[in-house]
């Protein structure tokens, strides 16, 4: 019952968002409507493209809160600035009578770069300023002489405005939406969320039999889903929230930062559901650890962000101090790093609730409001990253490419072409192919609905209007789908809208297929300027972004020392989170991406190695924060005792990882190689033999033996040996006051650091696996041994080194060898 209770919830929640969504956007453009069909001649002259109303309001009032929408007229106040103000100066000094079908895509493609190549302006910014140089221009080119210069851009800043103010009355009636007040439900939803995990997975901990363990452990699954989609939904109201504090005073934020505060409670919650996932469940011997503690912690939670007495916190402490050593066994292991997490969240909750108490006591409105106006003064600032150059050159070709043949096919209907690639300016590389498919679908859905709503209610423009409702309903159900997303479901409100919302524009049949075709030009010509300026596919990337996440792990991995500091644990551990975070991004891309006469995209193989890395970043995670908890403790310590056993302990460490170590750099070198085939004949035409049995090849480091059943008991063996040393290490250690306290703390922590190096052993273990996986499958008539690859490798670098310098000069970190053999992905045989 209670699981078709949270469905029933979930499935109402998401029909309320749609419907809410819908109707703010069906009322902002009911305005919109109301103020150009109904009003005065007078005033409707002014509003010279009504159409453009309509984008902007879509573009600004989906899914928008009051925050959201004080914002949106922000950036479309901004992009009149770079988008309307430069095309009066432009058109008053060469006059609209020289635009022709050749200077006016040169002029767009211009005006365009310049409005995309600034790095810190918004990308809805840059959206509305580029929609409205293509109207600008485009119109002035198809007026000619009956132009004027200056006034033809005010009445599309008019068309504008209109879309901005239609927003803001949506917004506002029939009661404001709040971000503060979503991020405050969410809130609740989130924490309520946690405190369920919480109980679920030391329900998990203590069961009396396995399957019972696994049953609560994949609903602790089930809802940590549902807490990760809450917190994003958090995370993406928070900018939001800072607009809420300048033009609604009396509104008080419910939190400053609250993604932060929840991502801290998150991660421990994480590494419980690691714990049990990586042992065997249950450990019933370990439940009097956790008496009293389950309802102390969800208290807590549940009263985020208030402060919670110290008594709890203290209660909590004394729950965990039944450990004195380091278990012998490794196989305990996971139950100790199951407190430890459980001690992790006990701290992050006592800090968060700390930072809370200081934040409402501290609370300084003009302090607030002066930091506001310079984070939007700085938004201002127009900063020029040479990353960006080639952004903005490819926006600006597709742009001036589509305004040029579009005009040259329709005159009248030109700037169709231009409209839809303006308007859908992405921020980072996306699948041009996927994106445009859904546009086009889009835009088909939406004029398909337009005709078929002209052709029922005839003239009825009111009944025009109210019949954009259940279509706005069903295209945020678009929005959030897989199959279309977000460019699909807006293109196919902005289909409908600009049949059924306006008047005089000829027979909707023939605008709806004018625009389909304008629109499939634009299309077009996004696509050809991205494979010809950037031809490379996301397979290649996500294959050379998989070794650069090798090198990046390795780097980290070997920063790990009990005796490091923070600041380099941090630094390497962010690192290797954004190549990871990239590495998906690839992936993503690359599955929705058409093969063409490529060799498919492996997916189901990349898939696991993105997993296997996400883990073993999580288990780095867990060890900086176990040796920042290991520093805060070493001060109670003698400073020789200190130094002594850090030295044994640190030797175990670097055993596990010289071993971590040799085999992802296998797998960095391995990854990148594009044919097996093509190997073995450089091998031969370089007449470089390798035996290895015989002692005859070229030498190999010892750091590239792959993990097999001798470092398997080697492993074994370390964490003995580390186990032994930590226990030495607790035995030894004396205070005069709370020793039993400071034992137990170690003993977690050393007990956490132990279980993590363990951890990022086996899943180096399963990345082995998926890499000769996908070596075979990109080389199905060969036998895949990683170990002789990269022993062939390095044979071919060792012989490429020893031949003259201009063979071998391209360059002192790769060989001329082994770049040629990693250039390229395969064609299919």
């Amino acid at each position: 019952m209670s699981i078709l209770r949270f469905q029933s919830d979930r499935a109402g929640a998401a029909w309320r968002s749609c419907i809410a969504s819908a109707f703010r956007t069906a009322l902002a453009c009911t305005i919109i409507g109301c103020i150009t069909l109904f009003d005065p001649p007078s005033f409707k002259h002014q509003i010279a493209f009504p159409a453009f109303s309509y984008v902007t309001a879509i573009l600004l009032v989906t899914d928008a809160t009051v925050e959201d929408t004080f914002r949106g007229c922000w950036h479309a106040l901004y992009a009149s600035v770079f988008g309307v103000c430069p095309a009066i100066l432009s058109l008053w000094l060469m006059g609209p009578a020289q635009l022709t079908i050749c200077t006016t895509p040169v002029a767009v493609a211009l005006s365009a770069f310049v409005v995309v190549l600034p790095e810190n302006s918004h990308l809805i910014s840059k959206r509305i300023a580029l929609g409205q140089i293509v109207v600008v221009y485009v119109l002035a080119f198809i007026n000619g002489p009956k132009t004027d210069p200056i006034l033809h851009p005010i009445h599309v800043l008019a068309s504008t405005a209109i879309g901005a103010v239609a927003c803001v009355l949506a917004s506002l009636l029939p009661y404001p939406s709040l971000a503060c007040y979503e991020v405050k439900k969410k809130f609740k939803l989130y924490t309520k969320n946690a405190s369920e995990r919480v109980g679920v997975l030391m329900k998990a901990f203590s069961a009396q039999d396995e399957t019972s363990a696994q049953a609560l452990i994949l609903q602790s699954k089930s809802l940590a889903r549902t807490g990760t989609k809450l917190l994003r939904s958090i995370k993406s109201k928070q900018e939001s929230m800072l607009w809420g504090r300048v033009p609604v005073k009396f509104l008080k934020p419910y939190c400053t930062n609250p993604g932060q505060i929840l991502q801290e409670i998150e991660t421990p919650l994480r590494g419980m559901e690691i714990a049990l996932s990586n042992g065997t469940v249950p450990f019933p011997e370990r439940k009097d650890d956790l008496a009293g503690i389950e309802e102390l912690i969800s208290r807590h939670i549940k009263s985020m962000p208030l402060t919670v007495p110290e008594a709890n916190a203290e209660n909590v402490a004394e729950s965990l101090q039944t450990l004195r050593t380091v278990p012998t066994d490794h196989r305990q292991l996971p139950s100790i790093f199951f407190l430890f997490c459980l001690k992790l969240l006990q701290a992050k909750l006592a800090t968060t609730s700390a930072i809370s108490s200081i934040k409402e006591g501290s609370t300084d409105p003009g302090k607030q409001e002066k930091w506001f106006f310079i984070r939007i003064w700085r938004s201002l600032s127009t900063n020029i990253n040479k990353s960006r150059l080639m952004p903005a050159f490819k926006c600006s070709l597709s742009l001036g490419l589509a305004v040029f043949f579009g005009s040259l096919y329709s005159k009248e209907n030109g700037f169709w072409a231009g409209l839809p690639v303006a308007i859908s300016l992405a921020s980072a590389r996306e699948p041009a192919f996927k994106v445009a498919n859904v546009k086009a679908q889009g835009t088909v859905l939406g004029m398909v609905y337009g005709v078929f709503g002209c052709f029922i209610f005839g003239k009825y423009v009111p009944i025009q209007l109210l019949s954009l409702l259940p279509w706005f309903i069903f295209c945020s159900f678009l929005r959030r789908s897989h199959m279309y997303g977000q460019a699909g479901g807006i293109s196919a409100v902005i289909g409908a809208v600009l049949l059924l919302g306006r008047k005089d524009f000829g027979p909707p049949s023939e605008f709806a297929i004018a625009r389909i075709t304008e629109t499939f030009i634009g299309i077009s010509c996004s696509i050809v300027v991205e494979l010809v300026l950037q031809p490379t596919r996301a397979f290649a990337l996500a294959k050379v972004q998989l070794s650069k996440n090798f090198k990046v792990m390795r780097n980290s991995i070997g920063a790990i020392s009990l005796t490091a500091s923070e600041a380099n644990l941090q630094e390497s551990l962010k690192k290797v989170k954004l190549q990871v975070n990239e590495l998906g991004k690839f992936i993503g891309e690359a599955e929705v991406e058409p093969n063409f006469w490529f060799l498919p995209f492996y997916s189901a193989c990349y898939s696991k190695l993105s997993v296997s890395l996400s883990e073993m970043v999580e288990f780095l995670h867990f060890i900086t924060h176990a040796i920042q908890f290991l520093h805060q403790e070493s001060g109670r310590m003698d400073t020789n005792l200190w130094k002594e056993s850090m030295s044994k302990i640190n030797a175990d460490l670097k055993i596990f990882k010289e071993i971590v170590d040799s085999s992802i750099k296998c797998f960095e070198e391995v990854s990148l190689v594009k044919s097996l085939v093509l190997l073995d004949k450089e091998m031969e035409r370089k007449n470089i033999s390798l035996d290895l049995e015989s002692g005859k090849s070229p030498k190999i480091p010892s750091t590239m033996k792959l993990p097999g059943s001798e470092e398997e008991v080697t492993i074994e063996k370390t964490l003995s040996y580390y186990l032994q040393h930590c226990n030495e290490f607790l035995e030894a250690i004396h205070a005069d006051k709370g020793e039993k306290e400071l034992k137990s703390r170690i003993a977690l922590i050393l007990s956490c650091i132990g279980f993590c190096m363990s951890g990022l052993v086996r899943e180096t273990r399963e990345i082995e696996k998926a890499i000769k996986e996908l070596v075979q499958w990109e080389n199905p008539s060969s036998l895949v041994n990683l170990h002789d690859i990269s022993s062939k490798i390095h044979a071919l670098a060792a012989a490429v080194d020893t031949m003259p310098t201009q063979v071998g000069s391209v360059g002192n970190n790769e060989s001329l060898s082994h770049k040629k053999l990693c250039v390229r992905i395969p064609l299919p045989m």
